[in-house]
């Protein structure tokens, strides 16, 4: 293919808003540190990132942003942390108290940073959340101080400026309101409140949407994004955690809330994450003013392509690439690429596994299923 002057930033948005992008973003997915050990036993090369050693491997010349990466350095988090603690080792597993306060049990295999962030594919158990009565409602909520100081680096400003120059896409990530009402009370404490104390509920809520607002304005107001991404998490394999009904009841209004208020300040792609079968929630999120979701992981029985005839461009999707596929790889990589094909090129998506690339997944299989990717995307 000829070599085209990419701008990966105008690529971005002219995918999702159904544009005419020059390319559409090369994306295939991100390994956890079990596969890239596999990987590095199969060819990868230590110390290269796996994008690249494919690309190279390929012949596909990337055409990396021009403008180095920025990161905004701001903190959605609770300030303070509680204190991480081991407070039992035995029988091969650690039973920790996270700094998000609750109380988890984890494999010794691993150490307890991997509690909290997606290092790898690791199961835990929850024993206790830290909010179990209103007493430890109101304390929570004095750790979630908009205005407190550390939230935004130092040098807040001059990321800001160096992010005014740049030709990548750039945005800001926190959690949305039932991902942050689940980690202060566990999923089983929060439906049974949904129903038994709806006030409560809705007080939370409406807590941490002003808490985010607020810490929105602080940002937007500095700098221009491209996107917000929140957190939901609020599906199983086969039907959402919370259904449509009490989602418009209780969610709806916040995530309507932010979107507008991203909009206002020029933010044009409002996105959330949740695995499992999400089909049920996706006219809540366009009426909330939604308009890109992702991973749309297949084994959940969601289908891209019945999303695009049921909603049309009302909603844009990244991910939808069946990691199952991959994994089989030859003829299955092939027809799965195939599959997504018409949703590709009718736009607003930007496909890739859709989810962490699993290590079930070879070295070779990953760089064909990129070829094949790279061929339908338009960088081959």
């Amino acid at each position: 293919m000829d070599t085209v002057a990419v701008n990966h930033r105008r690529c971005y948005l002219e995918t999702l808003l159904y544009g005419n992008p020059e390319r559409i973003p090369l994306t295939p997915g991100e390994p956890r540190e079990s596969t890239l050990r596999r990987w590095h036993a199969e060819g990868l090369p230590e110390g290269m990132h796996h994008l690249d050693a494919a690309a190279e491997r390929l012949g596909i010349d990337l055409q990396r942003p021009a403008t180095p990466p920025v990161d905004l350095g701001v903190d959605f988090r609770m300030i303070p942390w509680f204190e991480e603690k081991v407070l039992e080792h035995k029988d091969g597993h650690y039973l920790v108290q996270d700094w998000m306060g609750a109380i988890t049990e984890i494999s010794d295999e691993y150490d307890y940073t991997y509690i909290r962030s997606a290092k790898d594919f690791v199961t835990r158990k929850w024993h206790r959340f830290p909010v179990q009565t209103r007493e430890d409602w109101h304390e929570m909520r004095r750790r979630y101080d908009p205005d407190t100081p550390q939230r935004l680096p130092a040098d807040f400003a001059a990321r800001c400026a160096r992010l005014r120059k740049r030709d990548d896409y750039a945005g800001v990530s926190f959690n949305g309101p039932y991902w942050q009402l689940r980690e202060w009370l566990g999923f089983e404490n929060l439906s049974v409140l949904f129903l038994t104390q709806p006030d409560w509920v809705e007080e939370m809520i409406e807590f941490w949407s002003g808490f985010v607002s607020r810490m929105l304005e602080r940002i937007l107001s500095r700098v221009q994004l491209d996107y917000i991404w929140f957190s939901e998490d609020m599906a199983f394999k086969a039907h959402p955690m919370i259904g449509p009904d009490m989602a418009r009841r209780f969610l709806l209004p916040t995530w309507r809330r932010w979107a507008d208020l991203a909009r206002r300040y020029g933010v044009q792609i409002v996105d959330v994450d949740s695995d499992g079968y999400i089909e049920d929630l996706i006219p809540v999120w366009i009426e909330a003013g939604v308009n890109c979701c992702d991973p749309i992981e297949v084994a959940a029985h969601n289908d891209i392509l019945r999303f695009r005839e049921r909603f049309g461009t009302a909603m844009a999707y990244k991910g939808g690439i069946d990691k199952r596929a991959i994994a089989a790889g030859g003829r299955a990589i092939l027809a799965e690429i195939k599959r997504n094909e018409p949703v590709i090129r009718g736009g607003g998506f930007i496909p890739g596994c859709d989810h962490g690339v699993p290590p079930d997944i070879s070295w070779d299989n990953f760089v064909e299923y990129t070829r094949l990717l790279a061929q339908v995307t338009g960088w081959l």
